[in-house]
């Protein structure tokens, strides 16, 4: 099925979708709508193989979230067993979160830190692109400048090897600059759909540096804020950036396809 729609970032292994998971499916099938499941951990990215190792449309990314469990670290030797796997499309979501640092702020962020960069080398030995989980903390943009920081100094080391998207961007257009410099992309959700504040970055974003993610079941567009999210929400996304750059709807949606295939399926080309 060629896809209209790619939804480069979404958890339909989650719980959200026991009850219902078989109609999301035919819808997806309907509106012809490709998603990557994201992995957050040993468990989920296991799952997330697993899914779309048996589902037409759908790739896996494996990886450890730097927030949602804590308490387990990345195993190199662990999640080289799915590297290989022809749905798995790369690594993460990996990255650090300031929004909400518990405890010692400096020894929190020395331990996200160094589980992001277990796992930008390990993308980098296997091939693989980075799904990066990056959040400030409120009223700043300082997660950004810093990872822009870090990723610019590999880049200069290993060049393409190292590559990417920002997942959920919410940064500004000064650290989205420094990011599409070294060619990682920013995805947007439906939050795109009702806030008005990412209209500055999108409208200076090359359209070959745009994705759109659903993030799902999270931050569901209008007209279904508050209620669960899934993939053929994706739709919504990609008419509001259309809307947002002044772009034809087509031309946005198949560059978004384009876009995401560049990045997350060069190996099947």
């Amino acid at each position: 099925m060629t896809p209209q729609y790619f939804d480069i970032h979404s958890h339909v292994t989650f719980k959200e979708y026991d009850q219902d998971l078989e109609e999301v499916l035919v819808r997806m099938q309907e509106e012809r709508v490709h998603t990557i499941t994201v992995g957050v951990d040993y468990a989920t990215s296991k799952e997330a193989v697993e899914f779309a190792e048996t589902h037409e449309g759908f790739y896996a990314t494996i990886g450890l979230h730097p927030t949602d469990t804590v308490t387990e670290t990345f195993s190199v030797s662990e999640y080289a067993k799915f590297a290989k796997h022809p749905k798995v499309v790369g690594v993460g979501e990996c990255g650090v979160d300031y929004f909400r640092l518990e405890g010692d702020a400096v020894e929190e962020k020395k331990r996200q830190w160094n589980e992001f960069e277990k796992q930008m080398y390990f993308a980098i030995e296997h091939d693989l692109p980075l799904m990066i989980h990056c959040r400030p903390k409120k009223g700043t943009v300082d997660a950004y400048e810093e990872m822009a920081t870090r990723l610019e100094s590999e880049f200069k080391q290993v060049g393409e090897k190292l590559r990417g998207n920002m997942h959920f961007f919410v940064g500004n257009v000064d650290v989205a600059r420094r990011f599409y410099d070294i060619g990682f992309t920013t995805s947007f959700t439906g939050v795109v759909t009702f806030a008005r504040e990412y209209d500055e970055v999108i409208q200076f974003a090359p359209i070959n540096m745009l994705m759109t993610e659903t993030d799902a079941p999270y931050a569901s567009p209008v007209p279904f804020r508050g209620k669960r999210n899934q993939p053929p929400y994706i739709k919504y996304v990609v008419d509001a950036l259309a809307r947002i750059k002044g772009s034809d709807v087509g031309i946005m949606e198949k560059a978004l396809v384009a876009n995401a295939e560049r990045v997350f399926l060069s190996r099947f080309s």
